[in-house]
Parts: structure tokens; C-alpha cells; sequence
């Protein structure tokens, strides 16, 4: 790492080659962002199946005739 934590020419190949940023953009960002945007900062895990079941469970699929709204679907 160079100075201030951060291996700066590593995150301006990433940032500039790898994901086509502009410069300015590249340096508008905070690190936080940009190791967001490469897949290396903290974040809510993937929704797993349970809870995709469980989510599914309380909000189920329903046609219009099925709900009984009295509209044909």
C-alpha cells in the first residue's frame, strides 16, 4: 500500500481501465464508493433462499380472478 492506506495506482487501473470510469469521475468518488463499485465493500448479504420463501409466503402470486376484485383477469 502506498501513502494513506490506499494502493492508489492499483484502484486507478481498476477504476479507470477496469470499470471505464473518467477521471473525473474516478476521483469524484469517495473509496467507499469505489470499492463498492468493485465488488469489495460492505454490504447487506444476497437474500438467501429462505428468506425468498418466506417473502414469497406473505406475498403471494394472485391473478386478478383469484384476488375477487370482481374484474376479469
Amino acid at each position: 500500500m502506498s501513502a494513506g492506506g490506499f494502493d492508489w495506482p492499483a484502484l486507478m487501473r481498476a477504476g479507470l481501465q477496469g470499470l471505464g470510469l473518467a477521471p473525473a469521475v474516478f476521483w469524484a468518488l469517495t473509496p467507499a464508493e469505489l470499492l463498492m463499485m468493485l465488488g469489495e465493500g460492505e454490504g447487506a448479504a444476497p437474500m438467501g433462499r429462505d428468506r425468498l420463501e418466506a417473502l414469497a409466503a406473505r406475498f403471494p402470486d394472485v391473478t386478478m380472478k383469484e384476488s375477487g376484485d370482481g374484474r376479469d383477469g
